[in-house]
C-alpha cells in the first residue's frame, strides 16, 4: 500500500480494497475525511484509466494557464523552443518589470512537466534567470504557452500490461549554459513501456570534455535507475532484470566499463 500526501489531499492505493477500506475508516475515525472515490483528479492532473492503461493529463490546467497570461487566442507553433536558441544574462533585450508574474509562469510551466517530460528542456532553459529576467527569457517562456496551446491534449500513458524492466536514456548537451559553461544532463527512465522518471537540468560543475558531461550524466542517471530499484523493493515488486541503461557516447560507455582510468581520460580534455 501507499499513501500519497499533499497538504490534506490523499491518494491511497494498493492491490488489496480490503486493506484501503480498513485505512480510510481509520482515518476517518482520527479526522473527518471525504471519499471523492476513485481517483480522476489530483492537483491539476486528471486521470483516466481502464484495465489496459492509466492515462496522465492537464487539460484543463493548461487552458487555464493560456487564458491567465492572454493566450487563448495566440498563434500556435509546433515545437515548445527553438534548437539554436541560447539564453544568457548578456541579452540586450529590456529587463522586465514584472518579476511576479514571471516567476509565476514558470512555475506553473514546470509544474506542467509532470505529465508533458518533452517540456523539460524548454522550460530548464527559462528557469536559470528567475532573479533577473529579459525580455528574451519571456518569450521562451510564452513560446512554450503557444504549443500547449496547439497541443492541448499531450497525456502521459501507463500500461497496466507493461513488463517490469527499468530501462534508462542519458544524454548531455556539453556546455549547454553559455554563461557559466556548464553542461545539461538529460534522461528518462522507463518502467517496461511506462515513462516514469525523467530530469533536464545543469550539471553542478563544469565538465571539460564532451565524453566527461556524458559520463556525468550516466552517473546521474545510474542514481535514478538504484532508487527505482529501491522503490520497487519497497513495494514488494521483484526486478528479475538487470536494469539497462544506454548513451550515445562510445568514449561514456567504455570509460563506465572501466576500459579506461582516469590518467587515460586526460588526452580527451
Amino acid at each position: 500500500m501507499a499513501l500519497l500526501i499533499y497538504v490534506d489531499d490523499v491518494i491511497i492505493t494498493s492491490n488489496d480494497l480490503v486493506e484501503i477500506a480498513t485505512v480510510k475508516r481509520f482515518l476517518h475515525a482520527s479526522f473527518t475525511i471525504k471519499d471523492l472515490g476513485d481517483l480522476k483528479y489530483f492537483l491539476g492532473i486528471e486521470v483516466a484509466r481502464s484495465a489496459k492503461v492509466i492515462i496522465l493529463y492537464q487539460r484543463k490546467y493548461v487552458s487555464d494557464v493560456s487564458e491567465d497570461n492572454g493566450f487563448s487566442g495566440s498563434k500556435l507553433v509546433s515545437f515548445p523552443m527553438e534548437s539554436t536558441l541560447k539564453l544568457t544574462t548578456n541579452d540586450p533585450s529590456p529587463l522586465l518589470s514584472d518579476l511576479v508574474s514571471y516567476r509565476r509562469l514558470i512555475g506553473r510551466l514546470l509544474y506542467l512537466t509532470i505529465t508533458q517530460p518533452h517540456l523539460s528542456y524548454a522550460v530548464q532553459a527559462p528557469i536559470q534567470f528567475m532573479s533577473n529576467p529579459q525580455t528574451v527569457h519571456l518569450q521562451a517562456a510564452e513560446r512554450v504557452l503557444q504549443y500547449l496551446k496547439a497541443t492541448p491534449g499531450q497525456r502521459l500513458f501507463l500500461k497496466a500490461d507493461s513488463n517490469l524492466h527499468l530501462k534508462a536514456y542519458s544524454d548531455s548537451d556539453w556546455g549547454g549554459c553559455i554563461d557559466t559553461r556548464r553542461s545539461v544532463t538529460g534522461f528518462s527512465v522507463f518502467l517496461g513501456d511506462s515513462l516514469v522518471s525523467w530530469k533536464s537540468n545543469k550539471q553542478p560543475i563544469v565538465g571539460r570534455s564532451s565524453a566527461e558531461a556524458e559520463y556525468k550524466a550516466l552517473a546521474t542517471t545510474t542514481c535514478e535507475l538504484q532508487w527505482l530499484v529501491y522503490l520497487l523493493i519497497d513495494f514488494k515488486i521483484t526486478h528479475s532484470h538487470v536494469a539497462l541503461l544506454y548513451t550515445d557516447s562510445e568514449l561514456a560507455s567504455e570509460i563506465a566499463s572501466n576500459q579506461y582510468n582516469m590518467k587515460e581520460l586526460n588526452i580527451y580534455n
